[in-house]
């Protein structure tokens, strides 16, 4: 097993590796959050031209890529309206990012220690604990991203109070499936989606580094990052709009910006819905906003992760000399 394949779960600790992913998910988040919320929007908006769904005599409005949502949520909702749901998606992705990473470090580690015959190739590897990492993420952090989806579609009127009223609404009227609507859209997108961005990260990050035309200040880790997320997300994108559509149903659902949302049940249902009304451009709606996200997240998270983690093992290097 060479160095390359090891540097991202045996560079740390547990803890380290723990506290170096909080950090980045919370960078990342900052970073990002905009952006965010124009790509749930857009994915939220069902209509297209002509009418399928019967969007006349709604209020919903109708966005027209990511520069007039962007121009609609600035002159409706002002400055602070590309913020929405920024609370409980600051707490997902430190929270993610955490668990994400402790888990790929983890899961990796043991299937390095796997004895022959069992012992797997490097970029399966990858794959497999990326894939795994992803699951356990996506299913302890899921109720943040419900909330951070519901805060984000709403409009100048607010659907929710509050962060603890919203939990009391869904407890309520929903019960504790309601936290959890959509989860498997998001397990079937994220397995994928993480298996195929560790794979390619790990299998890209040392070849840029070891490029004849050296990046500067560590940016291999970033543009790394940046390809393995664009060609992850764009294979999983339908799944992911899948799983926003569902997350926002409920006894709240025609008070969001798009009142018109059908109601839908179930991953392979919804799919066919969206393909039969809207056609392959429903699933993909926000696919550029979104990949617009996902290159710079990517980037900053794994940019951030790396140095985050060169300042813990510096410290506890400091720590251990005194």
């Amino acid at each position: 097993m060479s160095g390359a394949v090891t540097q991202l779960k045996d560079e740390g600790s547990q803890r380290q590796v723990a506290l170096a992913g909080a950090i980045a998910g919370l960078v990342s988040r900052f970073v990002i959050a905009p952006l965010d919320v124009i790509k749930i929007r857009l994915q939220l908006q069902t209509h297209s031209r002509p009418d399928p769904l019967g969007v006349r005599g709604t209020t919903a409005p109708v966005n027209k890529g990511t520069l007039g949502t962007l121009q609609s949520i600035l002159r409706e909702e002002g400055l602070t309206g590309l913020w929405k749901g920024n609370i409980p998606a600051e707490a997902l992705y430190l929270t993610y990012g955490s668990v994400q990473f402790s888990a790929y470090a983890y899961i990796s580690n043991l299937l390095d220690a796997l004895p022959p015959p069992y012992h797997l190739p490097p970029s399966a590897n990858y794959f497999i604990g990326g894939a795994a990492a992803g699951a356990c993420a996506t299913t302890a952090t899921y109720p943040l991203d419900l909330l951070r989806t519901r805060f984000a579609a709403q409009g100048k009127d607010r659907v929710y109070a509050s962060i603890l009223a919203s939990v009391r609404h869904i407890a309520e009227h929903e019960g504790p499936s309601g936290f959890f609507r959509g989860l498997g859209a998001g397990v079937s997108q994220i397995v994928p989606y993480m298996g195929l961005f560790f794979a390619s990260y790990e299998g890209l990050k040392p070849v840029l580094a070891s490029s004849a035309t050296m990046l500067p200040f560590g940016t291999s880790d970033a543009l790394a990052g940046t390809i393995a997320s664009v060609v992850s997300k764009t294979a999983v994108y339908p799944l992911d709009t899948t799983r926003k559509r569902l997350q926002v149903q409920g006894p709240m659902r025609a008070r969001y910006v798009h009142g018109n949302i059908p109601i839908y049940k179930g991953v392979l249902s919804t799919v066919a819905t969206i393909w039969k009304h809207e056609g392959r451009r429903g699933l993909y709606r926000g696919l550029t906003v979104s990949l617009m996200k996902a290159a710079p997240a990517s980037a900053v998270t794994m940019w951030t992760y790396e140095r985050a983690m060169a300042l813990l093992l510096a410290l506890d290097a400091t720590w251990s000399e005194k």
